[in-house]
């Protein structure tokens, strides 16, 4: 037996993983979608309440490609998609790693329900190329990937799952934790659910909706009760963008977190970006929900501990 058993035993579960980041690659090129690398080590990341980077030779290790995605948008690149790590402060569990792989892309001319119907063609065209059923089942929940799935709005969630609406979460600030406690564990079974239109305030680099200005074109995916994917109709308006990064700045301040410089060149070329959508996606949740693993740790070859 190899002398490092534990990476051994994980085989099997690598295979399936990188069977399944062959098949998202083949679906974009399928599509016309051109592949992208930007740096890893970014000067100053998008300023998010909860979420903290890595620093890194006086830069930032990226939490997201996002913001050089968005420049690429901005220079004319229309369809572009990235797999890439990234870092996030503190987050370890069964479900995080402080290291992940990010799935991103962004479609020029495109809305949040482009992308909600893209990212539905998406994993179900996966779970088909690597000879995956459409139905089974994850931590003892059913899922059912044939198409029609859920679709229900944030609000309509609340009055459904939740014991307070959504305004009244709002309002006392428990939405993170209703949401935690009361409606994700009962999302995605037995089909994927996608929740849509979240509150302005949960969506620092969202657009608002033009006939409800109080809701974000935000949707999130979850199969049997963990969030895969994150995705909105993108921002373009300069000037409302870096109020917002002021204000999310200004609170993560408050909270005692690391300040982020301002970043400008993000900024300056936002104007020129087309209006857009984009969404980030968990390959290592992806890999784990296929492959039917219950731990993040069982489809990384080495987990942060085993370094």
């Amino acid at each position: 037996m190899p002398q490092n058993w534990l990476l051994s035993s994980r085989r099997r579960a690598l295979q399936e993983r990188a069977a399944i980041v062959q098949a998202v690659r083949r679906f974009f090129v399928a599509h016309d979608y051109l592949e992208v690398e930007t740096p890893l080590r970014i000067p100053a990341p998008a300023p998010e309440s909860y979420i903290d980077a890595i620093p890194a030779d006086g830069w930032f290790l990226q939490t997201s490609p996002e913001l050089c995605m968005k420049r690429l948008l901005a220079a004319g690149y229309g369809h572009i998609f990235q797999i890439s790590h990234c870092w996030r402060k503190a987050e370890r569990g069964r479900l995080h790693s402080p290291e992940f792989t990010m799935l991103e892309w962004y479609r020029a001319d495109s809305t949040y329900t482009d992308l909600m119907h893209e990212c539905e063609a998406l994993i179900r065209a996966v779970a088909a190329d690597t000879n995956r059923p459409s139905k089974f089942e994850w931590q003892g929940k059913p899922v059912d990937l044939v198409s029609p799935w859920q679709r229900i709005s944030v609000s309509e969630a609340f009055a459904t799952l939740a014991p307070v609406t959504m305004d009244e979460a709002l309002a006392a600030g428990s939405f993170d934790e209703v949401m935690v406690t009361y409606i994700e564990p009962r999302l995605g079974t037995p089909r994927p659910t996608l929740l849509y239109d979240y509150p302005a305030s949960r969506a620092a680099l969202a657009r608002l909706k033009a006939d409800n200005p109080c809701l974000a074109e935000r949707f999130e995916l979850y199969i049997a009760g963990l969030e895969l994917a994150n995705g909105f109709s993108e921002l373009i308006d300069a000037e409302e963008q870096r109020a917002r990064f002021e204000s999310e700045e200004a609170y993560r301040r408050s909270l005692g977190r690391q300040p982020y410089p301002t970043p400008t060149r993000f900024l300056e070329e936002l104007s020129d970006m087309p209006p857009s959508a984009g969404i980030a996606l968990g390959i290592d949740r992806l890999a784990m929900v296929l492959i039917g693993a219950g731990s993040i740790d069982e489809v990384l070859a080495f987990p942060p501990e085993e370094l």
